[in-house]
């Protein structure tokens, strides 16, 4: 924003092959992550007065959609065309595990890859700041909620299928689910409605610290 409250284009980035599917703001830095058609999830900073890539996330084998921080945001998820879900972590200079960096910039390590839960392409990922859940929105009509074991290894963590909402939708979800979570209930409710004349519902009865309401992209408001 410029000083007369205008909006003022301060930098174009153009180190993605293909198209842009996402953008995303890192919680509390000034770091900005994007998910590509190039099979690729991009990392940028400011420097010197302008925006470059400070690091490219390669892994996926096919269209990356969605990429979403966790609250820390030292963790980024990234959701594909090739129906995995991968959990990168950064690592900065020094870290204790060992991982090698380039300079001062941190390294970001896939350190989790979900897969065999989606039979389509993963549209949309989003990653609760309230509860951890991870919640994904796929082409085979269906809503899923993941939870972190609590018990894994931070460096290796791993992640249960929490509350999955089978043809939810009457078409591909991947416009968007809003999830409504909160951390004091025990009984989770999963009430699906796109925006069509005919609104299915479909809810869970399940002993977890999560309640969920899912309409269009896939976001969890806190």
């Amino acid at each position: 924003v410029d000083e007369e409250e205008e909006y003022e284009c301060v930098s174009v980035l153009n180190s993605h092959t293909q198209d842009v599917k996402h953008v995303v703001w890192h919680p509390n830095q000034e770091l900005l992550a994007s998910a590509s058609y190039d099979d690729t999830v991009k990392l940028y900073h400011e420097e010197e007065d302008d925006w470059v890539c400070c690091a490219t996330l390669e892994g996926h084998e096919s269209t990356v959609w969605s990429v979403a921080f966790d609250r820390s945001g030292e963790r980024l998820a990234s959701c594909s065309d090739d129906k995995t879900v991968r959990i990168w972590r950064q690592y900065k200079p020094g870290n204790e595990e060992g991982v090698a960096c380039s300079g001062t910039d941190p390294t970001w390590k896939c350190v989790c890859n979900l897969s065999g839960y989606h039979t389509r392409t993963i549209y949309d990922v989003a990653w609760c700041h309230l509860t951890g859940a991870l919640a994904t929105a796929c082409g085979d009509d269906a809503i899923r909620v993941f939870e972190e074991s609590p018990s894994s290894d931070p460096q290796q963590p791993t992640f249960g299928l929490a509350a999955h909402v089978p043809r939810a939708h009457s078409q591909d979800v991947n416009c968007a689910v809003t999830l409504h979570c909160s951390a004091s209930v025990l009984r989770t409710s999963v009430e699906a409605e796109p925006s069509r004349k005919k609104r299915p519902r479909v809810s869970f009865s399940r002993h977890m610290s999560l309640m969920a309401r899912a309409v269009f992209p896939v976001s969890f408001l806190e």
